[in-house]
C-alpha cells in the first residue's frame, strides 16, 4: 500500500498542478474584482483565467501527442 502511494507521487505531472493553482488564483482574482466592483478587473481576471487554461490544455495536447501522458 505504501509503495503504491509513493509510486503515485512519482506519476504526478507537476506542470499541471501549477497550471491548476494559477487558474484557482485567477478565479480568486475574479472574486476580489467583483468585491471591489471593478469591471476592468473582472474582465482582466477572466482573460487571465482563459489564457492560463488555454496554455494548460495546449500543453496536455502536446504531451498526449508526444506519448508522455
Amino acid at each position: 500500500m505504501k509503495e503504491a502511494i509513493i509510486e503515485s507521487w512519482h506519476n504526478i505531472k507537476w506542470i499541471f498542478v501549477l497550471y491548476s493553482l494559477a487558474a484557482i488564483g485567477a478565479m480568486v482574482l475574479i472574486g476580489v474584482a467583483v468585491a471591489l466592483r471593478s469591471v476592468t478587473g473582472i474582465f482582466l481576471s477572466i482573460l487571465l483565467l482563459l489564457v492560463i487554461m488555454g496554455f494548460g490544455f495546449k500543453r496536455k495536447k502536446e504531451m498526449r501527442e508526444a506519448g508522455a501522458l
